[in-house]
């Protein structure tokens, strides 16, 4: 070998005595709960986001509860957290065979969800969310106190485990109804930080609701309970009165309903055997195609799909036996053969509706018609502006792309290089300065950076011909790649990266309001972060401390006694590429745009961006301290 070659090889040789049968481990259920948490429950976080780990841990609790009430078995789900964490869960179905209680939540693959027909062949539920025998597990394993009871025809058995340890177990006799309750209390060593946010609990309660007619829950003294559905769903989302009476439908197996709003977004919701699938999937696709056919099939002319959907808020809900989710989170539905028969279905039904209500049919065909005219303005100007169009194709030059994007990840056969695309990020950052930073410091393979020019125009009130006339707003439209479509968006994160002082604050707002504005499920989709970067450093010879806050700063002063050094950054720009790393990398703070109520949108901008100084001037003096 070369010496060339063997500077290039920088890897230490292992011995085949040092590889030998002692490097070989076997880990058991709860040694591989307990080390690789992810891979049952997604990510760990702190309760900052809905998909955080304490969420999915009470989640699969609460899902055992549901599928009780699916079979017809207990009509009331009572939950309870405490401000330190500790969660109830107590159902009124069945129960837990006693004698198989504690099997049921400490053994990997054991679990009631199969039934055995007439020919002796076992069968999942019909209609169950969870079907792995693997989620009451790791609860257990993943909780510092876990004890389950089971009621039983007067009888009842409880288990109780310590960080996923057997402790002790008991039988006896009581006046209780029939049930299950299960309560735990997250491992301070798999969670060393969290809380539950009520903002999260809520939506996901509510989510339950809708999705089970008929199903009462009490989350902390609060009642959730749907008698109409998917229809209460809709009513409670749509932003904007509805053109028409909202189309609802039911079957054994389906539930969807949808309408047309002045709007020119579309916004969908999701479900799989009462899963909120916040990603889509096969049967959010088929929802969606489904509605263009059914039009068209009723026009005499033809249509673009876009001009038919455009304005529509719409709901899907499907139960079937054997879901294929993406992971056990279970944000994605990948089943590729329910496609056919949800289109056909969703199809007749949408055709059948509008048979029997031709006004409705007509307020359709005259939304798809201004949704046209809008369509034909947009492309005139597109043309209007091809000059623009091809300058700002030049000032993505300010665009320092990743290698992997988000549009790509289907198209990737490694599980690695779709992991990164669903990674990928772009920062907005205010100034070249600060770009500078990021550009420096980032992942090139996740990360991209695009440098704003200043504070970009204030969009509300605006039309969408804005964004085409406006060199900023139209780049950044074309670097996310979201120009005709937001199916086509380029990277998973959308991340404001702005200085933590009264401009920066600005930029934020004026960046919140161009998504909100033109592109308001870019943010539904929880796509759009705040970059949260620290505000002080605080250092003496030996340790350096990077606080987000004042609290965080006196901590650290206090700690580090009197020789510290405190800096106040005043700007990302201050904070050095070698130190900016850590700020974007593994323990990245982000916050997250959340839309709460849809039809608060527009009076929230209209408070916060439109020309009312004096009423906006009264708030502040009167909020000042």
């Amino acid at each position: 070998m070369s010496d060339a070659n063997e500077n290039t090889l920088n890897y230490k040789a292992v011995s085949d005595e040092e590889y030998g049968s002692q490097s070989i481990k076997t880990l058991n259920p709860w040694e591989h709960i307990r080390t690789r948490p992810g891979m049952y429950i997604g990510r760990i976080g702190n309760g900052e986001h809905h998909d955080d780990g304490i969420y999915i841990l009470l989640k699969e609790v609460i899902d055992n509860s549901v599928d009780e009430f699916v079979m017809g078995q207990g009509r009331r789900i009572e939950i309870s957290i405490s401000p330190e964490g500790l969660a109830k869960v107590r159902d009124y179905g069945r129960g837990i065979p006693l004698d198989k209680l504690r099997e049921c939540v400490s053994e990997i693959n054991t679990g009631g969800k199969f039934i055995t027909g007439k020919d002796g062949i076992k069968r999942p539920f019909s209609s169950s969310i969870g079907l792995n025998g693997v989620g009451l597990k790791a609860v257990n394993f993943l909780s510092q106190e876990f004890t389950a009871t089971s009621w039983r025809g007067g009888k009842a058995a409880r288990v109780r485990y310590r960080e996923g340890l057997f402790v002790d177990e008991e039988n006896f006799s009581t006046p209780e109804p029939n049930g299950t309750e299960i309560c735990f209390l997250p491992s301070r060593e798999i969670f060393p930080s969290f809380r539950y946010d009520p903002k999260f609990l809520r939506r996901r309660m509510q989510h339950y609701s809708w999705l089970n007619s008929g199903l009462s829950i009490i989350c902390n003294g609060e009642r959730y309970y749907s008698r109409r559905g998917l229809l209460d769903l809709l009513e409670a989302k749509v932003e904007s009165d509805p053109i028409y009476e909202i189309i609802h439908y039911k079957s054994e197996r389906m539930e969807f309903a949808f309408c047309h709003t002045e709007s020119f977004n579309e916004n969908y919701y999701s479900f799989v055997n009462t899963q909120y699938t916040s990603d889509g999937g096969t049967h959010l696709a088929a929802f969606k195609e489904a509605i263009g056919k059914a039009i068209s099939e009723l026009s005499s002319k033809d249509m673009e799909y876009d001009d038919i959907r455009g304005g529509i808020t719409g709901a899907i809900a499907i139960k079937i036996q054997d879901p294929v989710f993406e992971s056990q989170t279970k944000n994605k539905l990948g089943n590729t053969d329910i496609k056919t028969g949800i289109i056909n279905e969703v199809k007749q039904a949408i055709i059948a509706y509008l048979y029997k209500n031709p006004e409705t049919k007509s307020q359709i065909f005259d939304k798809i018609e201004k949704n046209r005219s809008v369509r034909r303005q947009i492309q005139a100007v597109r043309k209007g502006a091809k000059e623009l169009a091809q300058k700002s194709m030049l000032k993505i030059a300010k665009l320092r792309d990743c290698k992997y994007h988000l549009n790509e990840a289907e198209s990737r056969r490694k599980e690695e290089e779709k992991r990164k695309c669903e990674e990928s990020m772009l920062f907005l950052t205010e100034g070249n300065s600060a770009a500078g930073s990021v550009v420096t410091a980032r992942d090139p393979e996740t990360q991209s950076v695009f440098s704003l020019r200043g504070k970009p125009l204030n969009c509300y009130g605006r039309r969408k011909e804005t964004v085409y006339q406006n060199e900023e707003l139209y780049g950044i439209m074309q670097a996310l790649g979201i120009e005709n479509s937001l199916d086509n968006l380029r990277y998973g994160k959308v991340i404001i990266a702005t200085d933590a002082d009264v401009d920066g604050f600005h930029i934020r707002m004026l960046l919140m309001t161009y998504f909100l504005t033109f592109f308001q499920p870019l943010v539904e989709m929880e796509r759009l972060y705040i970059l949260d970067t620290p505000l002080f450093r605080v250092r003496d010879k030996r340790v350096t401390h990077y606080c987000y806050n004042e609290e965080e700063r006196d901590q650290a002063v206090q700690e580090l006694a009197k020789d510290c050094e405190v800096t106040r950054f005043k700007g990302l720009g201050e904070i050095s590429p070698a130190e900016f790393g850590q700020f974007i990398g593994e323990d990245i703070r982000l916050q997250q745009v959340v839309i709460d109520q849809k039809r608060q949108v527009d009076s929230m901008l209209k408070f916060f961006m439109d020309d009312n100084t004096p009423e906006r001037r009264a708030f502040i003096m009167q909020n000042l301290i």
